[in-house]
């Protein structure tokens, strides 16, 4: 059962495996397994997807931060998981390999890895990530969906699984759409390992920050996000995530429907009527 503190302070809610901190229309969520650098566990990943479908409910909670307790951000699935999943495999496996095979354990596991990357990848809700120390796996997912990624020089991110002799499987599509084929075919073949230089460089992290700058970096951006309609941002996000797969040429109507519908709705009359009163509109906290 979640453990609420009840001073004045803003709200802060510790889950089994994460903390949750609402301050106004921004909902800071902390991945909080320090001892295994925030392994994600499938308690983790029910947690998580439980927290994002609760943000996206009553529009209240206009953005999402995500970052990792401990200095670290994440790194990658609990081995633990995996190890149980490999014995319920054997175990459903029938004796000398005959007969029909049971559910892949192995396989589901994975999955839900997948599903919590999606999820948030396609959340409308404003995602910003405080990247730190180690990124792996699940993790480095979860910073790839990033709307802003935001990170500290110590950051670390990996890319070890074809080094196991296993596959980025889950988040193998989410580096494809963040870093490109070329780049994100380069780090799996080799193991990728970049630090925070490098990660700017190829866009994989929008901005480094000295530590101590991190907080003012992170409140900078959230100023911004929450200078902008909440209804514009899912629209946008949506928008942006069709183009990817169709054609400009396929995608004028139905951006200008979009547009249409924007404009003539309240937040495109009370966004130009502000400009008009040279005021902030209504959406902007004051």
């Amino acid at each position: 059962m979640p453990i609420t503190n009840a001073s004045d302070a803003p709200m802060e809610t510790r889950h089994e495996t994460l903390l949750t901190r609402r301050e106004g229309a921004v909902l800071h969520v902390t991945l909080n397994r320090p001892e295994s650098r925030n392994a994600m566990s499938l308690r983790m990943v029910m947690e998580l997807r439980l927290a994002l479908e609760a943000a996206e409910i009553g529009g209240s909670v206009r953005a999402v931060v995500l970052r990792g307790a401990g200095d670290h951000f994440c790194a990658g699935g609990d081995l633990k998981d995996m190890a149980e999943a490999r014995m319920r495999a054997m175990q459903a496996t029938p004796p000398g390999g005959e007969g029909a095979p049971g559910p892949d354990a192995i396989a589901e596991v994975n999955a839900q890895f997948g599903k919590l990357c999606v999820a948030f990848a396609h959340t409308p809700l404003a995602l910003v990530a405080v990247l730190e120390g180690t990124v792996m796996g699940g993790g480095f997912g979860l910073a790839c969906v990033a709307d802003v990624a935001l990170a500290g020089p110590s950051v670390a991110f990996r890319l070890p699984e074809t080094s196991l002799g296993v596959v980025p499987a889950q988040i193998a599509p989410f580096l494809v759409e963040r870093l490109g084929y070329s780049q994100a075919k380069r780090l799996a073949i080799t193991g990728g390992r970049l630090g925070a230089a490098d990660a700017l460089a190829i866009g994989l992290v929008h901005a480094v920050h000295a530590p101590d700058q991190l907080d003012a970096a992170l409140a900078a951006v959230l100023t911004d996000i929450l200078a902008c309609a909440p209804g514009a941002i899912a629209a946008t996000k949506a928008l942006m995530g069709k183009a990817r797969f169709t054609a400009p040429a396929d995608l004028v109507q139905d951006a200008a429907l979009v547009f249409s519908r924007a404009v003539q709705g309240p937040e495109g009359l009370e966004g130009t009527t502000a400009f008009l009163q040279k005021r902030k509109p209504n959406w902007v906290p004051a």
